[in-house]
């Protein structure tokens, strides 16, 4: 009777360390509030808000317009550490970053 030699195994599983994001500017929470403004944390602890009111509703908003449905602004959200809508709209976690760490807000006009 021929046997059949067992499959080897994977060796190679373990040997590449998971990826844990070190960017400051990676968001870890979101969360809306009233009046078209978000609360963000970021992974370093950093945690501000950013006011969007003044963006979605100027002439200049341009893909943002979509977010006077304040049911779709609600539907904020992560997806790799960026701030996200349906319809493949987001935010630079990096400027928003920088401007909540010297501000503790974001206003976007």
């Amino acid at each position: 009777m021929l046997t059949q030699p067992e499959a080897e195994k994977n060796s190679t599983t373990g040997l590449v360390p998971a990826v844990v994001p070190t960017a400051p500017w990676r968001v870890s929470g979101v969360k809306a509030l009233d009046n078209y403004s978000l609360h963000v944390r970021f992974q370093d602890g950093v945690q501000g808000t950013v006011n969007m009111a003044g963006l979605i509703h100027s002439p200049q908003a341009g893909v943002f317009a979509v977010l006077t449905d304040i049911a779709l602004f609600n539907q904020v959200g992560l997806e790799c550490g960026v701030v996200t809508w349906p319809g493949e709209l987001d935010l630079a976690p990096d400027a928003m970053y920088d401007a909540i760490k010297a501000n503790g807000e974001w206003i976007l006009r």
